[in-house]
Protein backbone atom coordinates (compact mmCIF):
# COMPACT_ATOMS: atom_id res chain seq x y z
CA UNK A 1 0.00 0.00 0.00
CA UNK A 2 2.61 2.35 0.87
CA UNK A 3 6.08 0.70 -1.38
CA UNK A 4 6.23 4.31 -3.28
CA UNK A 5 4.88 6.79 -1.96
CA UNK A 6 5.92 10.73 -2.10
CA UNK A 7 4.26 13.11 0.17
CA UNK A 8 4.37 15.93 -2.52
CA UNK A 9 2.50 13.78 -5.11
CA UNK A 10 0.17 11.49 -3.45
CA UNK A 11 -1.21 13.79 -0.74
CA UNK A 12 -4.38 15.39 -2.03
CA UNK A 13 -5.74 17.72 0.65
CA UNK A 14 -5.51 17.92 4.40
CA UNK A 15 -7.98 18.97 6.60
CA UNK A 16 -9.03 19.57 10.39
CA UNK A 17 -12.24 17.08 11.84
CA UNK A 18 -14.98 17.94 13.56
CA UNK A 19 -15.56 16.93 16.81
CA UNK A 20 -18.16 14.57 16.27
CA UNK A 21 -16.50 13.26 13.55
CA UNK A 22 -13.14 12.75 15.58
CA UNK A 23 -16.08 11.20 18.66
CA UNK A 24 -16.69 8.80 16.21
CA UNK A 25 -12.99 7.66 15.19
CA UNK A 26 -12.12 7.66 18.98
CA UNK A 27 -15.59 5.42 19.45
CA UNK A 28 -14.50 3.26 16.75
CA UNK A 29 -10.64 2.87 17.96
CA UNK A 30 -11.68 1.54 21.13
CA UNK A 31 -13.98 -1.31 19.50
CA UNK A 32 -11.29 -2.15 16.86
CA UNK A 33 -8.14 -2.18 19.52
CA UNK A 34 -7.52 -3.88 22.46
CA UNK A 35 -6.89 -0.26 23.92
CA UNK A 36 -8.60 1.00 27.09
CA UNK A 37 -9.63 4.55 27.48
CA UNK A 38 -6.91 6.08 29.00
CA UNK A 39 -4.41 4.66 26.35
CA UNK A 40 -6.24 5.88 24.29
CA UNK A 41 -6.25 9.26 25.84
CA UNK A 42 -1.99 9.08 25.71
CA UNK A 43 -2.15 8.21 22.17
CA UNK A 44 -4.43 11.10 21.56
CA UNK A 45 -5.73 13.54 24.20
CA UNK A 46 -9.21 14.57 23.81
CA UNK A 47 -8.55 18.37 23.89
CA UNK A 48 -6.13 17.94 21.05
CA UNK A 49 -7.56 17.90 16.95
CA UNK A 50 -6.89 15.29 14.68
CA UNK A 51 -6.51 16.41 10.73
CA UNK A 52 -7.24 14.26 7.92
CA UNK A 53 -5.02 13.99 5.19
CA UNK A 54 -6.11 12.17 1.89
CA UNK A 55 -4.06 10.51 -0.45
CA UNK A 56 -3.98 8.34 -3.53
CA UNK A 57 -5.89 5.07 -3.66
CA UNK A 58 -8.36 6.51 -1.04
CA UNK A 59 -5.92 6.28 2.18
CA UNK A 60 -6.54 8.78 4.92
CA UNK A 61 -3.97 9.32 7.40
CA UNK A 62 -4.46 10.91 10.68
CA UNK A 63 -2.28 13.10 11.96
CA UNK A 64 -1.79 14.65 15.28
CA UNK A 65 0.42 18.18 15.57
CA UNK A 66 1.56 16.87 11.46
CA UNK A 67 3.00 13.27 13.02
CA UNK A 68 0.83 10.71 11.79
CA UNK A 69 -0.98 8.37 14.23
CA UNK A 70 -3.24 5.79 12.07
CA UNK A 71 -4.39 5.28 8.66
CA UNK A 72 -7.17 3.68 6.72
CA UNK A 73 -8.14 2.23 3.13
CA UNK A 74 -11.84 3.29 2.01
CA UNK A 75 -13.99 2.62 4.95
CA UNK A 76 -12.04 -0.28 6.34
CA UNK A 77 -10.33 -1.18 9.32
CA UNK A 78 -7.64 2.08 11.45
CA UNK A 79 -4.49 0.65 11.01
CA UNK A 80 -1.92 2.45 14.03
CA UNK A 81 1.03 3.44 12.31
CA UNK A 82 4.39 1.22 13.01
CA UNK A 83 6.06 3.68 15.03
CA UNK A 84 3.00 3.79 17.54
CA UNK A 85 3.00 0.11 17.08
CA UNK A 86 6.54 0.10 18.45
CA UNK A 87 5.83 2.70 21.48
CA UNK A 88 2.37 0.68 22.10
CA UNK A 89 3.06 -3.07 20.69
CA UNK A 90 -0.09 -4.62 22.58
CA UNK A 91 -2.38 -2.42 19.88
CA UNK A 92 -2.99 -5.14 17.91
CA UNK A 93 -2.56 -9.25 17.83
CA UNK A 94 0.62 -10.32 16.78
CA UNK A 95 1.64 -12.95 14.54
CA UNK A 96 5.53 -14.17 13.80
CA UNK A 97 7.06 -15.32 10.68
CA UNK A 98 10.35 -17.57 10.61
CA UNK A 99 13.75 -16.25 9.40
CA UNK A 100 13.09 -17.04 6.18
CA UNK A 101 10.39 -14.84 5.73
CA UNK A 102 12.10 -11.18 6.76
CA UNK A 103 13.82 -10.58 3.38
CA UNK A 104 10.41 -11.16 1.33
CA UNK A 105 8.51 -9.18 4.32
CA UNK A 106 11.29 -6.15 3.83
CA UNK A 107 11.07 -6.24 -0.25
CA UNK A 108 6.55 -5.58 0.40
CA UNK A 109 5.54 -9.27 -0.24
CA UNK A 110 2.39 -10.77 1.13
CA UNK A 111 3.03 -13.34 4.10
CA UNK A 112 2.75 -16.90 3.06
CA UNK A 113 0.99 -19.55 5.53
CA UNK A 114 4.25 -21.45 6.00
CA UNK A 115 6.44 -18.70 7.51
CA UNK A 116 4.66 -18.30 10.34
CA UNK A 117 3.32 -22.60 10.61
CA UNK A 118 7.57 -23.16 10.75
CA UNK A 119 9.17 -23.50 13.66
CA UNK A 120 10.04 -19.88 14.16
CA UNK A 121 6.74 -18.74 13.12
CA UNK A 122 3.28 -18.33 15.21
CA UNK A 123 -0.14 -18.37 15.53
CA UNK A 124 -2.25 -17.10 17.75
CA UNK A 125 -3.75 -20.51 19.76
CA UNK A 126 -7.28 -22.25 18.47
CA UNK A 127 -9.02 -20.51 21.74
CA UNK A 128 -7.79 -17.19 20.36
CA UNK A 129 -8.35 -17.75 16.70
CA UNK A 130 -8.34 -14.56 14.24
CA UNK A 131 -10.75 -14.20 11.54
CA UNK A 132 -10.17 -13.05 7.70
CA UNK A 133 -9.75 -9.35 8.00
CA UNK A 134 -8.22 -8.88 11.06
CA UNK A 135 -5.54 -6.20 11.59
CA UNK A 136 -1.79 -7.60 12.73
CA UNK A 137 1.35 -6.71 13.60
CA UNK A 138 3.78 -8.94 12.07
CA UNK A 139 6.77 -9.72 14.02
CA UNK A 140 9.64 -11.47 12.94
CA UNK A 141 11.42 -14.31 14.48
CA UNK A 142 14.51 -13.02 17.25
CA UNK A 143 13.22 -8.94 17.05
CA UNK A 144 11.67 -7.36 19.53
CA UNK A 145 9.28 -5.00 17.71
CA UNK A 146 6.81 -5.20 15.06
CA UNK A 147 8.48 -5.39 11.57
CA UNK A 148 5.13 -4.76 9.83
CA UNK A 149 1.52 -4.37 9.55
CA UNK A 150 -1.32 -6.46 7.66
CA UNK A 151 -4.67 -7.99 7.26
CA UNK A 152 -5.17 -11.67 8.12
CA UNK A 153 -6.83 -13.25 4.36
CA UNK A 154 -7.76 -16.39 5.95
CA UNK A 155 -8.56 -17.18 9.30
CA UNK A 156 -5.92 -18.51 11.63
CA UNK A 157 -7.47 -22.02 11.89
CA UNK A 158 -7.08 -22.17 8.18
CA UNK A 159 -3.46 -21.34 8.13
CA UNK A 160 -2.41 -24.11 10.05
CA UNK A 161 -4.60 -26.36 8.30
CA UNK A 162 -4.31 -25.78 4.70
CA UNK A 163 -0.15 -24.65 5.08
CA UNK A 164 -0.19 -22.77 1.82
CA UNK A 165 -1.45 -19.54 0.10
CA UNK A 166 -1.10 -15.70 1.44
CA UNK A 167 -2.46 -15.99 5.33
CA UNK A 168 -1.31 -12.38 5.76
CA UNK A 169 -1.47 -9.48 3.07
CA UNK A 170 0.95 -7.04 3.70
CA UNK A 171 -0.27 -3.14 4.09
CA UNK A 172 3.17 -1.56 5.51
CA UNK A 173 6.58 -2.81 6.77
CA UNK A 174 9.83 -0.96 8.00
CA UNK A 175 11.79 0.33 5.27
CA UNK A 176 8.73 1.45 2.80
CA UNK A 177 8.15 5.06 2.16
CA UNK A 178 5.61 5.80 5.22
CA UNK A 179 7.65 4.16 7.44
CA UNK A 180 9.85 6.48 6.21
CA UNK A 181 7.85 9.59 6.68
CA UNK A 182 8.14 11.42 10.01
CA UNK A 183 5.68 14.25 9.57
CA UNK A 184 3.10 15.29 6.96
Amino acid sequence: MFKKFIPSTDVSGQTNLKSSVQRSIRANLLSQWKAETELLEQIWPKKESLALVKCRDHISVYTLHGEPLFFQHYDGPLYPTLRLLHKYPFLLPVVRIDRGAIRFLLAGANMMCPGMTSAGGYLPPSDASLPIGTPVAIQAEGKEHAVGIGITKMSTEDMKLLNKGIGVETVTYIGDDFWALQTL
